[in-house]
């Protein structure tokens, strides 16, 4: 699935109305009205709200094991080691800052880890204390969304 920074997906855009959505995706796999909405597709989207039921944040989830992943700029950004991921998106011009769980991107998303996967997932032989972060989601919003007013660097 490829993402388009500030943007959303294919299936779901920011600023799209919650009926639209449900009517191109389906229900939300939790009930009508559930906030956030998450969605049965391949991968997973998860759909965040705003008051006025328009789409504020897209976030798709890894399918892993050989399954769909999320994609930019023929780049994969899930289901790889993130500092990999980084490496690749850097290396073709794309700029970002840390946070707590991943990077935001100057572009308008973040890749980002929960540390749900350990890096035997990805490379059998790894050692059992090998700490590398799995790039498990991506988030697509403009980058003040994940920027946090008063830090350096961000807006």
């Amino acid at each position: 699935m490829e993402i388009t920074p500030e943007r959303g997906v294919e299936l779901v855009s920011l600023g799209d109305r919650r009926a639209d959505v449900e009517k191109r995706v389906g229900p939300p796999a939790h009930g009508p009205g559930s906030a956030p909405g998450v969605y049965e597709t391949t991968p997973l989207l998860t759909v965040h709200y705003l008051p006025d039921d328009t789409v504020e944040l897209v976030e798709i989830g890894y399918s892993g094991d050989g399954g769909e992943e999320v994609e930019f700029d023929g780049v994969r950004l899930t289901y790889r080691f993130l500092d990999d991921v980084v490496a690749d998106l850097n290396d073709r011009g794309y700029t970002c800052t840390p946070s707590d769980i991943g990077f935001d991107f100057h572009a308008g998303f973040s890749v980002w880890s929960m540390h749900s996967l350990w890096a035997r997932d990805l490379d059998p032989g790894a050692p059992e204390d090998d700490d590398r972060a799995i790039c498990e989601g991506v988030s697509v919003a403009p980058y003040k969304y994940f920027a946090e007013p008063g830090e350096p660097g961000r807006e």
